[in-house]
């Protein structure tokens, strides 16, 4: 069994076309069956009514020379008397009187015409004449008066021309069901592939547009509303690849901007180390900042590969703010004549997420203050009454007004022949991770001169 549907599953087509034309040839061969064996039982029931109908006719012609009237049944002469004789059986009760001349007394049909009349009343029958094919009889009593014999006619007609009639029929149907099949077949495949055609269509523009990367969309194009449907269906897919492709492109990006300062440190610390030799004291100094800035790469992996895991949300936690904006400010690059300053007047200010999260919101505020500030900047914390703010504060030439609409905007820069590097991935990032633990991240536009970027957080 199981070799026998494998047998028919390579050997039935394997397009939607193929088989949607097979599907619909079955079908239509299912129907012309039935319509074709239906119709010739009702013409072989036809042509027999005709034959019995033409029976019945010749034998109320050949009654009315019967004369039954006298002590023997006698047959009158009449001018078509050798066409009423012809295939004619008469009886007397159950006596033969006169039978056709082809026949004999005790041949096939002259026995068939004997049970008819036993029979009594009128009866039809069809019997096989070797020699003849098959023969039609019929038997009809002549009503008798009173004081008159009884008397019964069988006629006989051959049914060879009838069954030809009927089986020239049946071939023409089946020639003209082998014929609309074939149309079906052929008409089934071309509607289907015209109407799949779109469908092709589809399916190579998603293959340009998935090579290219093109913003085209499928809505766009104007389909029945089947394929219209499925166009949205397939849209929407598109959006999701690309927000995923988008995120993860993104994450790379903001790991590659996070984690190059940690990794400076530790290619700057190996050089130094590398240059001359060291005391002990010197080397067990450049591990220790070695191993601080691994840490550091690592606590950055962690805080950014968790705030993009969207089923996992950021752990709630607290951490105190005045101990972060210290380890950041020692451990930043401060250019020649750029002053640091840190002004929290509760040292016990907590803020309501993690350390690792708090730094990694505030790092990219004060790399920008440091990278355009002329002398000093301000690291300023303190409570509010819906959490805690910490304004990060420069000197610098701020922000155009031009450029203010599009600062949180992923690899955006005001001018990015300035001279300082960056990518234009700190500001959305540190923006993205305050409103994923219910903060926010804004400038203030209102300030001058310089930059100030206000952090807005839950308090611990």
């Amino acid at each position: 069994m199981a070799r026998t549907a494998s047998l028919l599953a390579r050997l039935g087509p394997h397009t939607l076309r193929g088989r949607l034309s097979l599907v619909a040839l079955t079908t239509a061969a299912l129907i012309m069956v039935i319509l074709t064996v239906v119709f010739n039982a009702v013409v072989r029931q036809h042509l027999q009514r005709q034959a019995d109908d033409e029976l019945r006719t010749r034998a109320a012609a050949v009654a009315t020379t019967i004369d039954t009237r006298g002590p023997q049944v006698r047959v009158l002469e009449t001018a078509n008397d050798a066409l009423l004789d012809a295939n004619v059986w008469i009886y007397a009760g159950a006596r033969l009187v006169e039978q056709p001349s082809s026949t004999t007394a005790h041949g096939p049909l002259t026995r068939v015409a004997d049970a008819l009349v036993a029979r009594g009343g009128p009866d039809c029958v069809t019997a096989e004449d070797h020699g003849h094919g098959p023969v039609r009889l019929c038997a009809r009593p002549v009503p008798p008066r009173a004081g008159e014999r009884a008397a019964t006619v069988v006629t006989a007609l051959d049914l060879s021309p009838y069954r030809s009639s009927a089986d020239t029929l049946l071939l023409g149907s089946l020639v003209l069901d082998t014929v609309m099949l074939a149309c079906t077949y052929a008409l089934t495949r071309l509607a289907v592939g015209r109407a799949l055609r779109p469908v092709r269509t589809m399916t190579d523009q998603a293959t340009q547009w998935g090579a290219v990367a093109s913003e085209e969309r499928f809505g766009a194009i104007r389909q029945p509303t089947e394929l219209a449907c499925l166009g949205g269906s397939l849209d929407a897919l598109l959006d999701r690849i690309r927000a995923v492709l988008r995120h993860e492109r993104q994450l790379t990006a903001e790991l590659s901007h996070e984690l190059r300062t940690p990794l400076s440190r530790i290619v700057a610390e190996l050089d130094w180390l590398q240059a001359r030799p060291r005391t002990d004291a010197e080397t067990r100094a450049t591990q220790a900042v070695i191993a601080d800035a691994a840490q550091s790469m690592r606590t950055i992996c962690d805080t950014l590969l968790d705030d993009a895991r969207e089923s996992a949300p950021t752990a709630p936690g607290t951490a105190r703010v005045l101990p972060v904006l210290r380890q950041l400010a020692a451990g930043l690059d401060r250019p020649t004549g750029v002053t640091a300053e840190i002004r929290v007047k509760d040292e016990l200010l907590e803020a309501g997420v993690q350390a690792a999260l708090l730094e990694r919101i505030v790092s990219p505020l004060l790399g920008n203050a440091l990278r355009y500030a002329r002398a000093h900047i301000t690291v300023e914390a303190r409570r509010t009454r819906d959490g805690v703010r910490i304004d990060v504060t420069d000197d610098g030439p701020g922000v155009p007004e031009s450029f203010a609409g599009r600062l949180f905007q992923p690899g955006q820069r005001a001018d990015p022949d300035d001279g300082h590097g960056g990518a234009g991935l700190g500001l959305p990032l540190a923006r993205r991770l305050a409103r994923s633990v219910g903060g926010e991240v804004r400038h203030d536009p209102g300030h001058g001169p310089g930059a100030r970027f206000v952090v807005s957080l839950p308090a611990g």
